[in-house]
């Protein structure tokens, strides 16, 4: 590479680290950003070729936080100084008595200066900055020692990679809390809920549960957010106060409290905390009280601390949002992907200002864990000021009378029988027609992956269902063109081509087919490899899971699930319906199966733009017998880059797999199709 092109290179470089670094401090901070997502991404794509075509990497680069591979275990972390906890007052005449030991202990006859900021309920945490780059994050644990989470934290875009170099310590600990929002929280437990996972109990334990993840990818999944308030060891930059200390953070792009007060005297910092307490319900975060400190560093130097809390510091708890109440009944409900939520039906209570009658119970194993009956008085929970929560049951109020809600054996929606596989907490309805799922079934099977009609979108699907008009997937081949001329939005010409887009869905492929009507586990991989196995779908009916098992790549899960699938009677009727209204089911992929394919048990990943549309490449691949995957793992076989690949190059590299250009690829599939011994 020219001398000259290098520099400029260089150059652009550091200069995109700069502005989106500065962009994510934007977004992530101050919630204000000033480029739409268009732009951004357009500089951190531009950032991520310039990277991978130098190799000039600079240590704050935001392209350093999707990731990297799983740990086997955490390292131990020994604080440089005690994280300690905090001594709790539960009414205002003991901020009072706090106060008055204070000026005890510093012979003071004068009204202290505090700071009054909110007490975050997250994971507390240790940013350690060496020569303004982080280079080392650890979770408090026992406030002597925590673990290194370093990898994780970094995929948090709050927290900065990089301390600018004016008043840049040469090394200094920032403490802070990182939380997940409320919102961010019911996402996150809905998305568990749906995949038969236990949810978490409160934002805490989904914030603590994400940055412990021993895979930092997963962590990136989770939108976490850092409060950063506190300072441990601290070489070459003084602060006099708590307050020059928050300042100095904000000067340096590091998130700091919602709230943050000064206040002369304890009776101006207890009206502090009550502003913060009627702001409770506004925050979008989780906050359990608030935290007053002495505002003078020195001060808090001569009053020290205990054997575990400062005496410079208290935290205030708010009353907890509990109440008691009865369990009148325990039902179920039905998730658009079939599992099956128990939730206890309460005498109404009010908690928090607010009338509360429901609580889920995540799943049977909780309930089993916490030994919750219907007829129970318990203490509920409004977790996060928002979501009610059983938090125990209370044994003493039992009077005998009380029963047991066991799994159902058959779906409350459709009546349909239900399956619980080995090992899962999840209790799932498998049926077509279950009205419960309908909805996100028919989108599903309508989708360019699956029987591809034209047209069928999430809003013609939601518009012909509320309308009454499709209850299931063969009513989908029942419409007229007089269905749709009677909804808004449809004209002559858009109601021909819906019913042409229709016609042309009656004939597809098994593998398409078999995807489409959305079998537990069984992905379009799957799907396809059924296809090769089996002629007909005729010849899926009342298969064995023993039968799916002696496929290669097929697994206990996927047996077990289309064996249940193939033997319910209500699935069976659909599916003899759907050939009754016209559907032809044809299986090219069955006669590829008397030879042996030449990508056979070969894993590719694309990265980059193609010459030719990605998923015509995929198919390419898999009608060889290959497997097309979306994400890079160790038992990838090969990563196909083409122009402007994206950070799945550099994570191939970091593996050790193999990455070929799509030139390579071609001739591959060229080969393959004509010789069956490629590899």
């Amino acid at each position: 590479m020219p001398k000259k092109l290098s520099e400029d290179i260089k150059k652009e470089i550091e200069s995109l680290v700069k502005e989106i670094n500065y962009h994510n401090y934007r977004y992530y901070v101050l919630d204000s950003p000033v480029i739409t997502d268009e732009q951004y991404d357009k500089l951190y794509r531009r950032l991520v070729e310039l990277e991978e075509m130098s190799g000039y990497v600079l240590p704050d680069s935001p392209t350093g936080r999707v990731g990297a591979p799983p740990l086997e275990k955490f390292a131990k972390v020994r604080h440089s100084m005690p994280m300690l906890s905090l001594d709790n007052a539960f009414n205002y005449d003991e901020l009072r008595e706090f106060d008055r030991r204070i000026k005890r202990l510093l012979g003071a006859a004068e009204e202290i200066e505090y700071t009054v900021e909110p007490k975050y309920d997250g994971l507390a945490i240790e940013l350690t900055y060496a020569g303004g780059l982080l280079d080392r994050a650890s979770t408090r644990g026992d406030g002597y020692e925590g673990e290194d989470v370093t990898r994780n934290i970094k995929t948090i875009r709050a927290a900065p990679l990089k301390i600018e170099p004016d008043e840049c310590p040469g090394v200094i600990d920032i403490r802070g809390e990182v939380y997940m929002e409320l919102e961010e929280f019911r996402k996150l437990n809905r998305h568990r809920e749906d995949e038969g996972l236990p949810a978490f109990a409160n934002p805490r334990n989904a914030a603590a549960g994400s940055v412990r993840q021993l895979d930092p990818a997963v962590t990136a999944k989770r939108k976490l957010y850092l409060a950063c308030y506190g300072a441990g060891v601290s070489e070459g930059v003084d602060f006099g106060s708590q307050s020059d200390f928050i300042g100095w953070l904000k000067r340096k792009l590091f998130p700091t409290p919602a709230v943050f007060e000064t206040a002369s005297g304890i009776e101006s910092a207890i009206d502090a905390v009550k502003r913060i307490e009627q702001m409770r319900d506004g925050f979008g975060f989780e906050t359990d009280g608030a935290v007053i400190k002495v505002n003078d560093f020195g001060l808090q130097r001569k009053l020290g601390s205990k054997t575990r809390e400062p005496r410079w510091a208290i935290a205030y708890k708010f009353q907890a949002h509990v109440a008691t109440t009865r369990i009148v009944d325990i039902q179920g409900s039905v998730g658009r992907t079939g599992v099956i939520t128990p939730f206890a039906v309460f005498e109404p209570v009010r908690i928090g200002g607010v009338t509360v009658s429901k609580s889920t119970l995540h799943n049977w194993d909780e309930i089993k864990r916490k030994d919750i009956k219907i007829g129970d008085t318990v203490v509920v929970e409004r977790a996060g000021d928002v979501i009610p929560h059983v938090l125990m049951v209370v044994r003493e109020k039992r009077t005998g009378r009380e029963r047991d809600f066991p799994i159902p054996r058959h779906c409350p929606a459709c009546g349909s029988n239900v399956v619980r596989e080995e090992g899962e907490v999840a209790v799932k309805c498998i049926a077509l027609g279950c009205p419960a799922q309908v909805r996100e079934k028919i989108i599903h099977f309508a989708s360019r992956n699956g029987m591809d009609i034209e047209g069928l979108g999430e809003k013609n699907v939601e518009l012909l269902h509320s309308r009454g008009l499709i209850k299931g997937f063969e009513d989908i081949y029942r419409l007229r063109k007089e269905d749709f001329l009677a909804l808004p939005r449809f004209a002559e010409k858009s109601a021909s081509n819906m019913i042409n887009a229709i016609e042309r869905s009656k004939t597809a492929t098994l593998a398409r087919f078999l995807y489409s009507i959305g079998i537990i586990h069984v992905g379009e991989y799957a799907a396809k490899q059924l296809a090769r196995n089996f002629a007909v779908l005729e010849d899926l009916y009342n298969v064995t899971p023993e039968r799916i098992m002696a496929i290669k790549q097929m697994g206990e899960k996927i047996a077990n699930a289309v064996a249940a699938f193939f033997s319910d009677k209500k699935n069976m009727e659909t599916l003899e319906t759907l050939k009754l209204l016209g559907l032809k089911i044809q299986n090219p992929d069955f006669t590829a199966r008397k030879k042996k394919l030449p990508l056979e048990g070969i894993t590719f990943v694309i990265t980059g733009t193609l010459p030719r549309p990605r998923k015509e490449v995929e198919d390419m691949i898999e009608a060889l017998g290959g497997r097309a995957s979306s994400s890079v793992s160790a038992g990838t076989g090969y990563l196909v880059a083409g122009e402007n690949p994206g950070s799945k190059l550099a994570k191939a590299r970091q593996l050790g797999v193999k990455t070929i250009t799509y030139g390579e690829l071609e001739k591959m599939l060229r080969e393959g199709q004509g010789s069956p011994t490629l590899f």
